[in-house]
């Protein structure tokens, strides 16, 4: 099979420019009526560009407006490797590999193309384009109108007379390109829409490519990536900091946003067709929805806790779930302390007092953290952060965990909760939200605190018996206390919030806020974003928490299979032999399981039967395969 000959325009395709316009802007930079020309200049490229127009015409009368000369010209060509489509950067590889059958046609100027073709490894012969002419005195009159690129119809004209062999794909955003294919000088058009989308070229073209990897990808070549990006979808849910849809649209990957939380049936309907969701706490990914989820490969929670997504049921369909266990850490400690503090010294309700214009200086009920008891139930990466705060206030520090773990500084662990509860002055709450910590707080447990100690919940609101809580803060058994979970909260700012603990003094409430720091939600966005686009560009899945844990580098002149399956015997035995079968040498390989999912790695050599992959994916046990390069 002869391989295509590619042939691509230059503006708005090869760069993300107009060259005729960002020589307007050098140009006229002094010029009183600038504006005006500009102007003019831009809708004579548009009309030209649209077919409004003859290209010939439009370009003679562009340059008349110009007044050009040859430092302009050659000041755009400094600066002209900047101004590389996104795209086109990242596959410089193809054009190097491809130059022999990669041509440049473009009625733009050779001179300013010249240093990206270079670039490109595209040799000069290989760049098709108007020569300027200039004057002794280095003004631009013209261009060399010998050139069949300087008229009407050029474009055709020009491929046909190179004689190429094999099927030529012309590529490009323009009229004149769309006009190749129309006179029969090509087999295939790609409209490039990267940069601009010209409604009468989409019409006229075969296929539409909003990235060169979407031609690369659908002509069977090899470019930077196994798969267009920008037909990936992503959907964000709950207001994820803009720094994640920065990184990810940077990255090449189409991404939808929404304020709100949704909730199961409406996520169901939006789920179809998503590759990646992202979310926050207040949205839950159930099995359901997960059955519904007919391309969703990744789920990333951007906050601490996954107790909000059905693991197992994930881990059965093969979506790697991650979240950021850590970002928010220094966050929610500081509102603890601070949250400590001001129902020590009863800030909130003096403060309530003072805006009613009532004057109530006293220090009865007002004291210091210092020297107090601290008792933390749960003693993870806030339990154990904020232990070593507290400490250095001056707090005695007291904690209890299921699990085993080291205590800081002066920390003494207890061995049961009552424990901790009867000596503690403070209990603050720092545990994860699964089923087994509902309500592990109620009556009895507030009945088994000292009478006046202050009470914190700053980890899931189902771990505490708000009942209970308002009932103990109402016959001041509580002293005071700061919750800022809910067991039912409001999807989106605009609903409704009620609550027991509504208008109870000494009570401080704050709508789920322990992580919403400008410092906090960013660095979430970066660690989730990254852990991301380190799953599906590499298959790395270090800190997913529900498939095997793999750090994989980058892939290599090779294509890396990934192959997910059912923790069963003779999986791997059954993936090699397929491979051995079909001929692929094996470059590396990696295997890790957990109790009900393996997780296959395999680098491979670049030439092989494509066809082969079909046996790898038909593998008893599979439950997703895919290919990177």
């Amino acid at each position: 099979m002869i391989s295509p000959v590619f042939i691509f325009d230059f503006d708005s395709t090869l760069v993300r420019i107009e060259t005729l316009e960002a020589l307007a802007d050098l140009a006229l930079k002094d010029a009183p009526d600038a504006a005006e020309r500009k102007a003019r200049i831009a809708a004579l490229t548009d009309d030209a560009m649209n077919g409004r127009i003859g290209f010939g015409e439009a370009l003679k009368q562009r340059l008349e407006l110009l007044a050009l000369r040859r430092e302009h010209v050659e000041a755009l060509t400094d600066r002209i490797l900047d101004e590389a489509t996104v795209s086109i950067r990242r596959n410089v590889d193809f054009f190097q590999r491809n130059a022999e059958r990669i041509y440049i046609l473009s009625g733009g100027f050779r001179e300013v193309i010249a240093p990206l073709a270079e670039r490109l490894g595209l040799a000069a012969d290989h760049v098709l384009a108007n020569d300027l002419i200039y004057d002794d005195e280095g003004r631009v009159t013209g261009v060399d109108t010998a050139n069949s690129l300087s008229l009407e119809n050029g474009k055709p004209e020009v491929i046909r007379a190179l004689n190429l062999e094999g099927p030529v794909v012309m590529v490009g955003d323009g009229w004149t390109d769309a006009e190749v294919k129309l006179n029969g000088a090509a087999d295939c058009f790609y409209a490039f829409t990267e940069i601009v989308s010209r409604p009468k070229v989409v019409e006229a073209a075969d296929a539409v490519a909003a990235s060169l990897d979407e031609v690369l990808y659908a002509e069977g070549v090899a470019g930077r990536w196994s798969y267009p990006r920008n037909r990936i979808r992503m959907l964000l849910l709950e207001n994820v900091h803009p720094a994640a849809v920065e990184r990810l649209e940077e990255a090449g990957y189409t991404v939808e946003t929404m304020k709100g939380a949704l909730d199961e049936d409406d996520l169901i309907e939006a789920i179809k067709g998503v590759h990646v969701l992202g979310i926050r706490s207040k949205t839950n990914v159930s099995r359901r929805v997960l059955d519904a989820a007919d391309r969703l490969m990744a789920v990333a929670a951007f906050c601490i806790g996954t107790n909000q997504v059905d693991l197992d049921a994930a881990a059965d369909k093969g979506v790697a779930v991650f979240n950021a266990p850590y970002s928010n850490t220094r966050s929610v400690v500081e509102l603890a302390i601070g949250m400590m503090i001001v129902l020590m010294r009863d800030v909130a309700d003096k403060s309530r007092e003072m805006h009613k214009g009532k004057w109530n200086k006293s220090a009865t009920g007002s004291r210091e953290v210092r020297g107090k008891t601290l008792g933390i139930v749960g003693y993870g990466a806030i339990g154990s952060q904020l232990s070593v705060l507290a400490e250095n206030l001056g707090m005695r520090v007291l904690f209890y965990d299921l699990s085993e773990r080291l205590a800081l500084g002066n920390a003494r662990r207890m061995r049961s909760l009552d424990a901790l509860l009867a000596e503690a002055d403070v209990v603050t709450m720092h545990v994860d939200g699964r089923k087994d910590n509902t309500a592990i707080i109620g009556a009895d447990q507030f009945a088994k605190m000292k009478p006046g100690a202050l009470f914190l919940n700053l980890s899931r609101g189902h771990v505490v018996d708000v009942d209970a809580m308002a009932a103990a803060l109402k016959s001041g058994r509580l002293g005071g206390a700061a919750v800022d979970v809910f067991p039912e909260e409001p999807r989106t700012n605009a609903d409704p919030f009620d609550s027991p603990l509504i208008g109870l003094e000494k009570t401080i409430l704050t709508p789920h806020i322990g992580g919403s720091t400008e410092e906090a939600q960013e660095a979430i966005a970066e660690f989730a974003a990254e852990r991301l686009l380190g799953y599906l560009n590499r298959g790395d899945t270090t800190f997913c928490v529900n498939l095997p844990n793999v750090q994989l580098a980058e892939v290599t002149r090779a294509h890396r299979l990934l192959h997910i399956h059912r923790n069963q015997p003779g999986v791997l035995a059954e993936l090699n032999r397929a491979l051995s079968d079909a001929g692929l040498n094996i470059l590396g390989q990696h295997l890790k399981t957990d109790e009900r999912t393996g997780y296959v790695i395999t680098d491979v050599d670049r030439d092989y039967d494509r066809e082969a992959l079909t046996a790898l994916k038909q593998l008893p046990g599979t439950i997703r395969f895919r290919r990177l390069h």
